[in-house]
């Protein structure tokens, strides 16, 4: 990949923001993988870029990066507000639960997750297992689609505002809910992995749309927002969170 301006969100002496298409890493150490990283470096011909935060290799979305050592540190330090756009596979009891006044409830859910760095998955777990971390997130429902209607299992867009960074987070979430992600071959269900195949998505239907930040060297309030690429979303697109 060859970073574009398209890419570019904001740039200055301090940080770069870019938005990351899916199927691409944002730091890998695999030889001849291509990531965010190396191509940031490459676009800017520098030898350092810090990782502030990062998505998952199958999800686009908004990441911000610190061109020195001491804006990397400080944006690290910072708690940032990150909101998801996801499409996920509602199933009948789940439909019926979200279809009165689906756009103004907002639902919190609160897990506790295990990593399991052998394979690379995240689980449901007591929250007296060994090696717990509590998860947190909000989501609301903001659009459903009408085609899907009468069926048994209905796509829904949601945004999910992130109160935790856990591993594999909003996809191991939702699915435990009830709401699994289309393109998500990890956590879907039988039946969304299913409707996944039959609409070809291919890369797990979750973008980081939008990104809130404080300027390392400035201290004013950043904040960024996109539109996803994604083909999954278009069918809500354009969408008022």
């Amino acid at each position: 990949m060859i970073l574009k301006e398209d890419n570019i969100l904001f740039e200055d002496g301090h940080i770069i923001v870019c938005h990351k298409p899916s199927g691409i890493a944002t730091q890998t150490a695999k030889l001849g993988q291509q990531d965010m990283e190396s191509c940031i470096k490459n676009y800017l011909k520098i030898s350092y870029i810090g990782v502030v935060h990062r998505l998952d290799q199958p999800v686009e979305g908004i990441l911000v990066f610190g061109k020195t050592k001491e804006a990397a540190a400080k944006l690290s330090a910072q708690s940032m507000e990150k909101r998801y756009y996801a499409v996920a596979l509602a199933d009948s009891d789940m439909t019926k639960m979200h279809m009165k006044d689906y756009t103004k409830a907002e639902i919190t859910l609160v897990d506790y997750l295990i990593k399991n760095g052998r394979d690379n998955t995240s689980r449901i777990s007591e929250k007296s297992d060994k090696d717990a971390k509590r998860a947190e997130l909000m989501y609301r429902i903001l659009k459903v689609s009408e085609k899907d209607m009468g069926s048994g299992n209905v796509r829904m867009l949601a945004e999910v505002i992130l109160k935790t960074g856990r591993h594999h987070q909003i996809r191991v979430q939702l699915a435990h809910a009830g709401l699994p992600l289309l393109g998500d071959m990890k956590y879907g269900s039988e039946a969304s992995m299913q409707k996944s195949l039959e609409n070809n998505v291919k890369n797990v239907a979750l973008c980081a749309y939008s990104l809130t930040f404080i300027h390392p060297a400035t201290g004013k309030s950043m904040s960024f927002s996109i539109v996803p690429n994604g083909e999954v979303f278009q069918p809500f697109l354009p969408v008022t969170p």
